[in-house]
């Protein structure tokens, strides 16, 4: 006879049975707790990626509450028509922030484009230098975009080939480029432009204004080449880190000179539009559009405390946020003083964010 007891099934021990993590008090805590930081990581992504656009949006909104015209389709248009001379030359400054610079020179280089370009387009029996005058329209745009790139391309050679800061390089060009157009003119306006010249301001096309056109253009442009082109992918590189791209081979010092020649390009294109707008050339044109490119480029997100960072739609939507906050203010008849402070405080404001949102990264 087996006296021995039969073994005992550990799954029949209520010692033995095995703890469910669901069931543990301690473990539903922490699933919690991931849960909660993965939910607030995506939010503070979506608030990150679209929150330019939801500030736009509110703004939109509270402008349509403080003034019934300004949901207008004339305002609306009017609107867009003036922020597209600031949104082309953001257009630039964003790439030139992108690989780690500045670009102080702009709002001058838009005074020298412009006086050049109408220089060439004036009427000949009005002209201030009869012998070019009444040229093809296409060559005053060739012209003023050709001054805004050699003023770029030196830009970018002063910071490529001579160390120069770009702050420093580019605050050169800027008084540079301002001397420049009141000797070309001797600080006189340039007036009489061929209509042919003063279609790209006041012009429009299939009920578009011309102006609105030129800046979807070149902005659907400048996003192709900013992101899907091998120059653009190097920019963000260098601004993201120049030795480690110096080192994976990326010529720095070239593409440096091609973005600043770019948007010195863009800045000449802006004074055509601005100029052909108001049907004169005038040395004194462009004075702040500088730093309201700069404005449009951060606070649609292009980081000024980083480089490698910031976007074409973004840029765009910064320059309308400008645009429909320049129009408010007027429609409530704020004065244009309050409205430099303002956009001051709006462009400090921003920086501020950037660089919290960045320490918040690392």
């Amino acid at each position: 006879m087996n006296s021995t007891a039969p073994p005992t099934s550990k799954a029949s021990s209520p010692e033995a049975a095995p703890i469910s993590a669901a069931s543990s008090p301690k473990a539903t805590t922490a699933f919690s707790v991931v849960a909660r930081h993965a939910t607030g990581d995506k939010a503070r992504a979506v608030i990150s990626q679209y929150g330019i656009f939801l500030i736009f949006g509110v703004m939109v909104i509270v402008a349509s509450f403080l003034s019934p015209a300004f949901l207008t389709t004339t305002n609306i248009v009017n609107v867009i028509r003036q922020m597209s001379i600031i949104g082309l030359i953001a257009l630039g400054v964003t790439g030139v922030i992108v690989s780690g610079g500045i670009d102080l020179s702009s709002g001058s280089v838009v005074g020298a484009a412009c006086v050049v370009a109408a220089s060439l387009a004036q009427l000949p029996d009005r002209a201030f230098y009869p012998a070019i005058a009444g040229s093809p329209v296409v060559v005053a745009i060739l012209a003023g975009c050709g001054v805004g790139a050699l003023a770029g391309l030196i830009n970018g050679l002063l910071v490529a080939k001579t160390g120069i800061p770009p702050f420093i390089a580019t605050l050169g060009m800027y008084t540079a480029a301002r001397g420049a157009a009141m000797l070309y003119t001797t600080g006189r306006p340039l007036s009489h432009l061929s209509d042919a010249y003063n279609v790209i301001g006041q012009g429009d096309f299939l009920s578009v204004p011309v102006p609105i056109l030129i800046l979807v253009v070149m902005a659907f442009a400048t996003h192709i080449l900013y992101s899907r082109t091998k120059f653009g992918k190097y920019i963000y590189a260098i601004g993201g880190n120049e030795q480690a791209a110096r080192v994976s081979g990326i010529n720095v010092g070239r593409y440096k000179i091609l973005i600043y020649t770019y948007a010195g390009m863009l800045s000449g294109l802006a004074g055509l539009v601005v100029s052909s707008r108001i049907g004169s050339g005038q040395p004194g044109l462009g004075v702040g559009y500088e730093l309201d490119g700069i404005a449009a480029a951060v606070i649609g997100g292009t980081s000024l405390s980083a480089g490698g960072i910031g976007t074409i739609p973004g840029t765009i939507v910064g320059a309308l946020i400008i645009g429909v906050l320049n129009n408010t203010l007027d429609l409530v008849n704020v004065s244009a003083y309050w409205q430099q402070i303002i956009k001051g405080g709006i462009i400090v404001g921003a920086v501020v964010l950037d660089q919290r949102k960045n320490r918040g990264d690392r």
